[in-house]
C-alpha cells in the first residue's frame, strides 16, 4: 500500500486549483458512495485530485486515491486494500478508472456494505451503465456527469474572462446585455473560432493543434477498442466494426440515418445499428435528436444524428460543413448544461415545449420561422444580438 501513497503524493504535487471545473462546486460530495462519469480527457482525474488537495485536507492516511489499472492491483484485490486502508484510519477512498476492475460492482457493493463510515468516489467511461452491473448500486450511488469544457470554461481555463454560467431563461431575456458585457474587452469571435477547432477537451493547451487531433483520435481509439472491451465485452472484430461505423456517421453528420443501408455497408443486422447508435451515444461520442412524437425508446432509428462535440470533426476533417458545426455546438451545449430537446417540423431545435431555434450564419433570414411563436435564432458570427437574434457563442455559457 506504500506504493499507492507514493503515487498519490506525486500526483497530488502536480496539480493546481489555477482552473476548477463548475462541476467541482456542483457535487455534494458528502455522500457516502459517488460516481463521476465522463469521456476521456474530460479531466475525471484532475477533479478527484483538487478535491483531496484543497477541499478534504485530511492527514496522509486518511484519504487515498488509487487508479484500478495501476500495475499494483496485477497482484492485490480491492476489498483487501481497503480493509488495510480503514483498519489504519482510512476514511475517504476515491478510485480512478473503475471499470478496468473485474466485477467492479460486486466490489463497490461490498465496500459500501462493509464500511459504513468510508466515503468513496469513483470515476469510470462514459459509456458504463452503473447501474447495470452484477450487483445492484441504484440505491448506493449517486452519479454525476463531466463533459468537455464549455465555451465559457475554455476562456476561464485560458484565463481569458472569467464570468458564472447563466440560466437559459436568463440568456432568451439578456443576451444582449450579457453579450455587450463578455465582448467588450474580448474578440470573442476569434476565440469561439479556436475553441469549435481545438478547445474541448483540456488536454488542448498540451499540444499544438494537430498533435491535438491526433491525440484526439487516439483517445476515441482507445474508447472503442478499450473501454468497450471492458463495458459491454465487444471483441476487436466488433470493436472494428465500430470504428468504421463511427467513421461513416463523422463523414456524414449531421444527417437522417438509413438503417438498412448501414447495416448492408457493415454487414450486421439492422437491430445491431440501433444497438450501436445507443452505444456510441452513451460513450458520448455521438449525439441523437429524435421528433417530440418519438419520445425516447431503446430500439429505434433517431431522426439526426451529431458528433459529440465539434472537435470531433476537425479531426476527422481538415473542413467540415460550418453548418454541421455549428449545430453540432449548440446541440453539444445544450445537452452538457442538461436541457430537454426535440426535433421540431419547422427551425433546427425544440427547447422544452416551446422555444424553437434555427441556427446559422449572420445573414440568415427569419423567413424560416415566419409566424411561429417563441422563435429564436443562434447565429454564427456575430458579437452582439438583438430582439430574437443570439449569438451562437452565448450559448457556450450555459455550464
Amino acid at each position: 500500500m506504500e506504493q499507492l501513497f507514493n503515487h498519490q503524493n506525486y500526483l497530488l504535487k502536480q496539480v493546481s486549483n489555477k482552473f476548477i471545473r463548475q462541476l467541482f462546486h456542483e457535487i455534494n460530495w458528502g455522500n457516502r458512495m459517488l460516481a463521476i462519469k465522463g469521456p476521456r480527457g474530460s479531466g475525471k482525474t484532475t477533479l478527484l485530485l483538487q478535491y483531496i488537495k484543497y477541499e478534504l485536507k485530511q492527514p496522509v492516511n486518511k484519504a487515498l486515491y488509487i487508479s484500478l489499472d495501476h500495475y499494483w492491483f496485477y497482484d492485490n484485490i480491492l476489498t483487501e486494500l481497503v480493509d488495510t486502508f480503514y483498519k489504519n484510519g482510512g476514511k475517504y477512498l476515491f478510485i480512478d478508472e473503475v471499470h478496468k476492475y473485474p466485477n467492479w460492482s460486486r466490489e463497490l457493493k461490498n465496500i459500501y456494505d462493509s464500511f459504513p463510515d468510508l466515503k468513496v468516489v469513483f470515476t469510470a467511461s462514459s459509456a458504463l451503465d452503473i447501474y447495470r452491473g452484477e450487483s445492484d448500486l441504484s440505491r448506493r450511488v449517486i452519479t454525476y456527469e463531466l463533459p468537455g469544457l464549455s465555451f465559457r470554461e475554455y476562456l476561464s481555463f485560458l484565463n481569458i474572462y472569467h464570468t458564472e454560467k447563466i440560466s437559459f431563461e436568463e440568456l432568451l431575456e439578456k443576451h444582449q446585455i450579457l453579450s455587450t458585457e463578455i465582448t467588450e474587452k474580448n474578440k470573442i469571435l476569434y476565440h469561439f473560432k479556436n475553441y469549435l477547432k481545438h478547445g474541448y477537451f483540456p488536454y488542448f493547451k498540451e499540444a499544438a493543434e494537430t498533435d491535438y487531433h491526433m491525440k484526439l483520435l487516439q483517445t476515441i481509439n482507445a474508447v472503442l477498442e478499450s473501454d468497450l472491451s471492458f463495458t459491454h465485452g465487444y471483441s476487436a472484430q466488433t470493436a472494428f466494426k465500430i470504428k468504421k461505423f463511427l467513421s461513416i456517421l463523422a463523414y456524414s453528420v449531421p444527417f437522417k440515418p438509413n438503417i438498412a443501408a448501414l447495416a448492408r455497408k457493415l454487414d450486421v443486422s439492422r437491430d445491431m445499428v440501433y444497438d450501436w447508435f445507443s452505444l456510441l451515444e452513451s460513450a458520448r461520442l455521438v449525439n441523437l435528436i429524435n421528433t417530440k412524437s418519438k419520445g425516447v425508446a431503446y430500439l429505434q432509428k433517431p431522426d439526426k444524428v451529431y458528433l459529440e462535440n465539434t472537435n470531433m470533426a476537425y479531426a476527422f476533417l481538415k473542413e467540415p460543413n460550418i453548418g454541421s458545426i455549428r449545430e453540432s455546438f449548440f446541440m453539444n451545449q445544450l445537452t452538457n448544461a442538461k436541457l430537454s430537446f426535440t426535433l421540431p417540423k419547422k427551425g433546427d431545435f425544440q427547447i422544452g415545449e416551446k422555444f424553437i431555434f434555427e441556427i446559422g450564419g449572420k445573414q440568415k433570414t427569419k423567413s424560416q420561422l415566419k409566424n411561429i411563436d417563441n422563435a429564436f435564432f443562434a447565429l454564427d458570427d456575430i458579437e452582439i444580438g438583438y430582439g430574437n437574434k443570439i449569438p451562437l457563442w452565448l450559448f457556450g455559457f450555459l455550464y
